[in-house]
C-alpha cells in the first residue's frame, strides 16, 4: 500500500513524520505533503495556479484530480490511497465531511481517498497523550491540561501553549504567526517521538490510527 498524505501545514507534517512510523510498518510507503494554510475550497471547484494560495482546500480539487489521474495509470495490484488530514476548527463535522466528499465526486477521475479530522485541532492529538507531554516538557503546567477533555472544543492550541510555552498562548498571539507556527513544529517534533499510538486518548487520532491500517491490512 502506499499512502498520499496531505496536511494542512508544516507542524502537521513534523508529526506525521514520526507518527506513521509508529503505525504501519516499512511494507508500506508514504509521502507526507504539507501547505501553508487551510484555505477555502474554491467556487464551482475551479483550479487554483496561484503559488501564493498553496492552501489545502484551495488545492484540493486539482490534487484530487491529479492523484485520480496518475493513479488510473497504475497496475490494478497496486494499491495507493489518498488520506487528507485537516482541523475540524469550528466547523459541523457532519456538514464539512459532506463538503470533502463533495470534491472527491466531482472528479474525473475519482482517486481512493479517505479524509481524516483533527478535533478541534492537530494538537488534540498530542492531548490524547499526557504522559507524552510530560515526557517532552519536564515542567509543563499540569494542571492546566489535566482537566482537558478530549477532542473538546475549547481553544486546544491555545490550552496546550498555556502549559508548555514560557508566556503562553497571549504571547504567541501577539508575537504573529511565523511564531505559532514555529512553536507548533516544536511541540510536534518534541512530543510526538514520546507517543503510545496504541493508547492516546484522543478519539480522532484513534480513528486516524484505525483508518490507516485498516487500509493497509493491519489487523489491531
Amino acid at each position: 500500500m502506499h499512502l498520499e498524505f496531505l496536511v494542512e501545514d508544516l507542524s502537521g507534517k513534523k508529526a506525521l513524520e514520526i507518527l506513521v512510523k509508529k503505525i504501519i510498518d516499512k511494507n508500506h510507503t508514504w509521502n507526507i505533503h504539507s501547505y501553508k494554510g487551510i484555505g477555502r475550497i474554491p467556487p464551482g471547484m475551479k483550479d487554483v495556479n496561484d503559488p501564493k494560495k498553496r492552501m489545502l482546500l484551495t488545492q484540493l480539487p486539482k490534487l484530487l484530480n491529479g492523484y485520480g489521474k496518475t493513479f488510473a495509470g497504475y497496475p490494478k495490484t497496486y494499491q495507493a490511497v489518498v488520506i487528507v488530514i485537516t482541523d475540524l476548527d469550528n466547523r459541523v463535522f457532519e456538514d464539512y465531511i459532506c463538503e470533502l466528499k463533495e470534491v472527491l465526486e466531482k472528479c474525473s477521475k475519482k482517486p481512493k481517498t479517505e479524509f481524516c479530522l483533527a478535533i478541534e485541532e492537530g494538537e488534540a492529538w498530542f492531548l490524547g497523550d499526557l504522559n507524552a507531554i510530560r515526557k517532552a516538557y519536564p515542567n509543563v503546567k499540569v494542571r492546566i491540561i489535566s482537566n482537558y477533555k478530549n477532542d473538546s472544543i475549547c481553544g486546544t492550541w491555545e490550552k496546550l501553549a498555556d502549559a508548555v510555552y514560557l508566556g503562553g498562548s497571549q504571547k504567541l498571539k501577539k508575537m504573529g504567526w511565523p511564531y505559532t507556527g514555529q512553536a507548533k513544529c516544536e511541540w510536534a517534533k518534541k512530543i510526538a517521538p514520546h507517543i503510545d499510538v496504541n493508547a492516546n486518548q484522543s478519539e480522532s487520532f484513534q480513528v486516524f490510527r484505525d483508518g490507516i491500517r485498516n487500509l493497509a491490512g493491519i489487523v489491531a
